[in-house]
């Protein structure tokens, strides 16, 4: 499985990038998700329940960071196990940039995922339909943290004008990620995911 997507972000490239590394903050916004430790440099345990269909199991993984280069950008690697469920592995690629015009900042990611037992039993098509809702889940949790965290960012960009898109572009919808990009990686990662 293949995703890539991007995100506008209301808070700084700083804050985003602070917030896509706080245990607590992923914990918080990675849907099913009971435990985002640090157990090492640049790596995490985590842990979460998944429902896929008729397939119900609770994941245990692990997720190492690479490439990373604050607050730009960095690689994620997963993998976790749900026993008799089945398993997940990938990387994700998570890019933030500051926004090309007006406030906020810019996230990006691509992600790839392989899954194995039950869960890739259950078909492609419905496996990828509870991985983007996940990853779409995520970046509402995340957005709504950021509100929360961060009013003044989100206050100063409600009051920016909005964007006029030229009139031959297409308007662009809410692309799914993350790490997930984070909860893509961490979903798929432990169902397969943010660092």
């Amino acid at each position: 499985m293949d995703m890539q997507g991007s995100r506008h972000l209301a808070v700084t490239q700083q804050q985003a990038w602070d917030a896509l590394n706080d245990p607590e903050v992923l914990k918080t916004c990675i849907p099913g998700c009971d435990k985002v430790e640090p157990t090492g440099e640049n790596q995490y345990a985590i842990g979460m329940a998944v429902k896929i269909g008729p397939v119900s199991a609770r994941f245990a993984g692990k997720i190492n960071l690479v490439d990373v280069m604050p607050p730009n950008s960095y690689t994620l690697a997963f993998e976790g196990q749900g026993g008799a469920a089945g398993f997940g592995k990938g990387t994700a690629k998570v890019n933030l940039s500051p926004a090309a015009e007006g406030a906020g900042c810019e996230l990006a990611y691509t992600a790839q995922a392989q899954v194995g037992g039950k869960i890739a039993q259950v078909g492609q098509r419905l496996v990828d339909g509870v991985a983007r809702s996940m990853a779409e889940d995520f970046f509402r949790r995340f957005d709504e943290e950021m509100q929360r965290r961060y009013p003044e960012a989100t206050a100063a960009e409600a009051a920016l004008p909005p964007l006029q898109a030229p009139a031959a572009e297409p308007a662009k919808g809410i692309p799914v990620w993350v790490w997930i990009a984070f909860a893509v990686v961490v979903v798929l990662g432990l169902l397969l995911l943010a660092r």
